[in-house]
């Protein structure tokens, strides 16, 4: 696993480093510019030196001469810091006056009418040279002068000129530095508040976080942080209503089957028995039947973020199938259940399963509520509108009630039957996941309710209602 890198670090880094490099850059410049210009300064006074002895170069007819006095010489060696060498030598006749030790550089023929400046070593120790041709006469031939001297004053020139330019450099950049880390640090210091805040929380407190002393751009971090409260908030709320329902709606039927079954204990005879054991068997029903339909609910929540298990689903198989294990159930009622469905498969993408257990609920909705000896229609329209219709002729829901009916555990005032107000809010929870659309209206028959599930909205779309 990867090491969490510090935003500290990574601050002091993005911003110390570039720095660094910026003021290496300009003191490797400095340096170089103040040595360009060091060399041509003593470039220049090296090339002085060499015309000034080329001038002590003459010509008698065809003989070429150079005369210095020994005291001229004294005083053109002298340095307290480098050592100075010359030479003159005639290209026809050979050395003249001078050091023999210096070498002669070659001079290139587009570089013989101006000084020529070359670096060498005598004595093991370099040295810097510059080369004028001069010829006395016309009929002379051409001499050789070159002056060459050591490069100690171009070193201490530039030790001084890098000190000078590098110190203050140094000098520079740990302050900045210092002032990077205090700034760095007063700038995390509203995180270090933020986390200490939320360290101090209990599990319990949903309550939002201030962000009155937050700069702007860790607001959308606290911004963020409390839309996620809230919306904890109001799932634990939602999770606590449906638990405390959901136990008492098992209270009831639990309840029920206490007393049946001690009602059946006192019984001397099985026909004593018999309605005691209807109503055990029946609180039975009704607690599997909430029992799993809880359980469709906690499925359905838990996929509500995770579409993996969606796979494509021919929706006109799945009703046909449906609507086969719903006739027995409809006959025993005298109920006439009719399916209307295109030949051509259907696929939509989602989890067969839910979407089952979604028509298992409306089937079991329309027959329970609808009329005794009445019809229930199953319709399913095809794309581009995928659509699925469910039509019942009972008493029908009012319109007032229509945003009520998908809420959990909600029963509408003196429903019949013993249904435990669970069918309709999983119809929602698994059409909000598949993202369609729950529309509820009046039935297309005299009276009753239509339930009409369209596929291919967007889920955030509102109930619809008439």
């Amino acid at each position: 696993m990867n090491k969490p890198h510090s935003l500290r670090t990574q601050l002091l880094l993005r911003l110390t480093l570039p720095l660094a490099f910026v003021v290496m850059l300009d003191a490797a410049v400095s340096y170089f510019v103040a040595l360009h210009y060091a060399d041509m300064a003593y470039d220049r006074w090296l090339l002085d030196s060499a015309r000034s002895l080329a001038q002590q170069v003459k010509g008698q007819k065809d003989k070429i001469t150079f005369e210095l006095p020994p005291i001229a010489v004294e005083m053109f060696r002298w340095d307290d810091m480098d050592k100075t060498f010359f030479k003159v030598e005639s290209l026809d006749g050979g050395f003249m006056a001078g050091d023999k030790a210096l070498s002669s550089p070659s001079i290139p023929p587009e570089e013989r009418d101006r000084p020529y400046f070359s670096d060498g070593e005598i004595g093991g120790k370099p040295i810097r040279i510059v080369s004028v041709l001069t010829a006395p006469t016309a009929a002379s031939g051409e001499v050789l002068v070159s002056v060459a001297e050591t490069l100690n004053k171009r070193r201490g020139m530039m030790s001084e000129i890098l000190f000078a330019v590098v110190l203050p450099q140094i000098l520079l950049v740990l302050v900045t530095g210092v002032h990077i880390w205090t700034g760095v640090n007063r700038g995390l210091h509203p995180l270090r508040n933020l986390a200490r805040i939320i360290a101090g929380r209990s599990a319990r407190d949903l309550d939002p976080i201030p962000d009155t002393d937050v700069p702007l751009e860790v607001r959308s971090l606290t911004h963020t942080i409390n839309e996620l409260l809230q919306r904890l908030a109001a799932s634990m709320a939602t999770q606590r209503r449906f638990i405390e329902n959901a136990a008492h709606q098992l209270r009831t039927p639990l309840a029920g089957l206490k007393i049946q079954a001690e009602r059946a204990l006192r019984a001397q005879d099985p026909e004593t028995m018999r309605p005691a054991l209807i109503h055990i068997k029946n609180s039975a029903d009704r607690v599997a039947h909430l029992s799993t339909q809880l359980l469709v609910l906690a499925r359905s929540e838990a996929m509500m973020q995770d579409h993996r298990e969606f796979t494509p689903v021919d929706l006109c198989a799945l009703v046909r199938e449906c609507c086969m294990d719903w006739v027995p159930k409809a006959l025993d009622r005298n109920m006439e259940l009719e399916l209307r469905a295109p030949e051509e498969p259907i696929f939509i993408g989602g989890n067969a399963l839910l979407l089952r257990e979604l028509l298992n609920n409306l089937l079991d909705n329309a027959l329970r509520y609808g009329r005794s000896g009445g019809q229930v229609a199953v319709k399913l329209d095809g794309p581009p509108r995928t659509a699925l219709i469910v039509d019942d002729d009972g008493p029908g829901i009012q319109p007032a009630e229509a945003g009520k009916v998908i809420e959990r555990f909600y029963r509408i005032p003196g429903s019949p039957g013993d249904g435990c107000g669970l069918g309709l809010a999983i119809v929602k929870e698994i059409a909000d996941l598949h993202g369609a659309r729950l529309h509820i209206s009046r039935s297309g028959f005299d009276s009753g309710t239509r339930i009409e599930v369209a596929f291919g909205r967007r889920p955030e779309e509102d109930l619809g209602r008439r």
